[in-house]
């Protein structure tokens, strides 16, 4: 199993997710910065040169949200995620999607404004907006979890490793502040062995 990756982007979800199965992988660093990513060779494994990208036997798999259920659900035994049929699954289901699909674009709207405040000065209607869809997104999970350690289940699972990770983002960059529950949560989980090992080298 090969994953390839680059720092400080989603393929850290993938990479955590395979610290905490435990499982042998090759780990494949792209450095983006000379276009690595760019190379007919990683073309050839994700046509748009981007990460993570998982090669698992014949199966190649893009995008980490996929990489990351892909994963595990490949190691039942690991219990990282709901078994198929039980009540959990579908709240599983639920986490996953929401985190990638409402949290992520969320945060990741402030993150590109931060990088570029310029373009951004005069857009204060827009980032009003902004603001309560993210607010909105973060009341969501702060009521989801309720004070709960782990999103599903009563046990640590793949939702945790992808929300997390974006939260942690989230409160890179401060927008964390009027949620403290979500703040325990990402000082939690990322103080996880796991992710000590995946942000490392």
């Amino acid at each position: 199993m090969k994953l390839y990756f680059a720092p400080r982007t989603r393929a850290i979800r993938p990479r955590w997710l395979l610290e905490e199965l435990g499982v042998p992988y090759e780990l494949v660093k792209l450095d983006l910065a000379r276009q690595e990513n760019t190379t007919p060779e990683y073309l050839a494994v994700h046509p748009l040169g981007e990460v993570p990208a998982l090669v698992d036997g014949d199966v190649t798999l893009l995008e980490s949200l996929a990489i990351c259920l892909h994963l595990a659900d490949r190691f039942p035994e690991k219990q990282l995620a709901p078994p198929v049929g039980t009540a959990e699954r579908g709240p599983y289901y639920k986490w996953m999607t929401f985190a990638e699909m409402s949290l992520d674009p969320a945060v990741m709207e402030f993150y590109w404004r931060a990088q570029q405040p310029g373009e951004h000065a005069h857009a204060d209607e827009g980032g009003a907006k902004h603001e309560t869809r993210l607010k909105a997104v973060l009341d969501v999970i702060d009521g989801g979890l309720g004070g709960r350690e782990f999103l599903v289940g009563g046990t640590f699972t793949a939702a945790d490793v992808v929300m997390a990770s974006i939260l942690h983002l989230a409160n890179t960059l401060r927008l964390l502040d009027g949620h403290p529950r979500l703040v325990e949560y990402v000082r939690r989980h990322t103080q996880r062995p796991a992710v000590r090992r995946a942000v490392s080298g």
